[in-house]
C-alpha cells in the first residue's frame, strides 16, 4: 500500500472511529428465551410526522386542501393508484415527475398492514421515544436519556448480542437523536446501548472538512485534523449532555467499526454508497448509509430515523415530495435486504411506523401553491398507521381502519422482541405502556 492511500485509510478510520462514538462491550450473558421469527429486523421510524389522511388513506390534497385530486403517493408501501393530476411531489420543475417503483410488490401486499394506530405522543421526540422504549414516558424531556429500557437493552441484555449486531442509524445529531441509543436505567443502562451513526453528518458537509483535511495527514506524526474531528463530535454530544466516558468495544468489533468507517470515506468520495435511485442529502442519504451497514454488519436489529417530511409545518407540498421520497427510500431499503446482503434476505422483518401523525386542521401558512401546511398537536396527530412484512409475517392482512384504532406505537417493542426470541423476557421487565402487546397478538 503507497504512503497516500495508507494516510487515507488510516486517518479516515480513526476520525470514523470518533464519528460513531456509541460502541460497547460485547459478551453473550444470556441466551434468547424464545423462539425467534427472524433473525433480523429493520426498524423504520417514518418519517417525522405523517397525516393520515394522505399516507394509508391516500387522499392527496382533497381532505387537507378542499381539491381535487385524491391518489396514492406511497406505492411502494402501500396499494392504490396514484393521483391523476396536480403532480407536484415528484421529481423535474414542480416536482412533476413522480418517482418510479422499486418493489414489485407493495409491502402491504408482502406483509400485514395497520390501518389506523394510535400514537401516545403528538410530539416527535416522545414519539420516539414511544417506538423504542414501548413505553409513553409521560416525563421525558428534550435533551434527556430514555427514562426506561430501549429495545437495543432488551436485546443485549436478554439476547446476548454483541454491540455491533444493534445499530441505530439516525438522521441527526441534533434534537436529542444521539441520546435514543440507550438509556440511563439502572437494570440497563450503556453497556447494553447500540452504536450510534449519524452519516449525514460524519460525511455530510460539517464532517467532511475535517475527515477530508484527515486523509492527507499520518495519524503518527500529524494528528491535528484527527482531534480536530473528535473535538467537532464531542462538542456536538456535548450540548446534548451525553457523556461518552466509559463506552468502548472488544479490540475485534473497534476494528471491524474502524475498517467500515474507512471504506464508507473512499466510497463516499467515489459515489458509490448504496443510495436509493433517487436520492438527497437528507432521509435519503441516511437509508444509503443504513444500506451499508447492513451489508457490513447484518445486525439483528438496525433502526433507521427518518424526518424529512416535518416541513410540513411550513410548506404542504413539501411535505407531498418528502412522503413520496420517504415511501421511495423504504422501498430500496427492503429491496437492497431482499437482494443485496444474502445473509438478510428472507430472514429478515421489516417495521414502519410514524412517530406521530398531524392535525386535522391547518396552520395559517400558505406555500407557492397556495396550500396551507399542518403542525402537530391535536387529537389527530395521535392517528398512525403500522406496517410489517417479511419472514413468518402474513401477507395481503389488513387490520382496523378509519373509526377503529387496533394497535398502538408502543406495540413496537414487544413485536422486536418477539420476532428476535426475548419477548417473554421483555413482558416480565415491567416496563411496557399498559395494553402494550405485540403486533402478533393483535393478529
Amino acid at each position: 500500500m503507497d504512503r497516500r492511500r495508507f494516510i487515507t485509510r488510516t486517518g479516515a478510520a480513526a476520525a470514523g472511529l470518533f464519528a460513531a462514538p456509541y460502541i460497547l462491550p460485547s459478551g453473550r450473558l444470556f441466551a434468547a428465551s424464545g423462539a425467534q421469527l427472524a433473525e433480523h429486523v429493520v426498524l423504520v421510524m417514518f418519517a417525522g410526522g405523517v397525516r393520515q389522511q394522505e399516507s394509508v388513506l391516500q387522499r392527496y390534497i382533497a381532505d387537507a386542501q378542499g381539491e381535487t385530486p385524491e391518489g396514492n403517493i406511497m406505492y411502494n408501501m402501500l396499494n392504490g393508484t396514484p393521483p391523476p393530476e396536480k403532480i407536484v411531489y415528484g421529481t423535474g420543475l414542480g416536482g412533476i415527475d413522480p418517482i418510479q417503483q422499486v418493489l414489485p410488490q407493495t409491502l402491504e401486499q408482502q406483509g400485514t398492514l395497520f390501518r389506523e394506530m394510535r400514537a401516545v405522543s403528538a410530539g416527535h421526540y416522545g414519539g420516539l421515544n414511544s417506538l423504542l422504549q414501548g413505553n409513553t414516558a409521560a416525563t421525558q424531556g428534550l435533551q434527556q436519556k430514555p427514562l426506561y429500557p430501549t429495545i437495543f437493552e432488551y436485546l443485549r441484555r436478554h439476547g446476548g448480542l454483541p454491540a455491533t449486531k444493534t445499530w441505530f442509524v439516525g438522521n441527526t445529531i441534533g434534537n436529542s437523536v444521539p441520546l435514543l441509543n440507550h438509556s440511563n436505567h439502572p437494570n440497563y443502562g450503556s453497556r447494553y446501548g447500540a452504536n450510534f451513526f449519524a452519516p449525514n453528518i460524519t460525511f455530510g458537509p460539517a464532517g467532511d472538512q475535517y475527515l477530508s483535511d484527515a486523509k492527507i495527514y499520518h495519524p503518527e506524526d500529524q494528528l491535528t485534523p484527527v482531534y480536530e474531528m473528535k473535538a467537532f463530535l464531542d462538542n456536538s454530544f456535548d450540548r446534548l449532555g451525553s457523556s461518552l466516558d466509559g463506552i468502548g468495544n472488544t479490540p475485534e468489533e473497534k476494528q471491524d467499526i474502524k475498517a467500515f468507517m474507512a471504506e464508507m470515506f473512499t466510497r463516499t468520495q467515489n459515489g458509490t454508497i448504496a443510495h436509493p435511485p433517487v436520492h438527497d442529502s437528507g432521509d435519503l442519504s441516511t437509508v444509503g448509509y443504513a444500506c451499508e451497514v447492513m451489508k457490513w454488519f447484518k445486525p439483528a436489529l438496525t433502526v433507521v430515523n427518518m424526518s424529512g417530511v416535518d416541513g410540513c409545518h411550513s410548506s404542504f407540498t413539501g411535505y407531498l415530495a418528502a412522503l413520496h421520497r420517504a415511501d421511495h427510500a423504504v422501498g430500496h431499503l427492503w429491496d437492497h435486504v431482499q437482494n443485496e446482503v444474502p445473509e438478510m434476505a428472507n430472514n429478515t422483518v421489516i417495521i414502519a411506523v410514524p412517530e406521530c401523525g398531524r392535525n386535522a386542521e391547518p396552520n395559517a401558512i400558505r406555500d407557492q401553491n397556495d396550500w396551507y401546511a399542518f403542525d402537530h398537536s391535536d387529537s389527530n396527530a395521535h392517528r398512525v398507521f403500522g406496517m410489517m412484512a417479511g419472514a413468518n409475517v402474513p401477507s395481503g392482512l389488513s387490520i382496523g381502519g378509519e373509526g377503529n384504532q387496533i394497535g398502538m406505537v408502543t406495540d413496537v417493542v414487544p413485536t422486536v422482541a418477539e420476532i428476535l426470541g426475548v419477548k417473554n423476557d421483555v413482558l416480565s421487565a415491567g416496563f411496557l405502556e399498559p395494553g402494550t402487546q405485540s403486533l402478533f397478538d393483535r393478529i
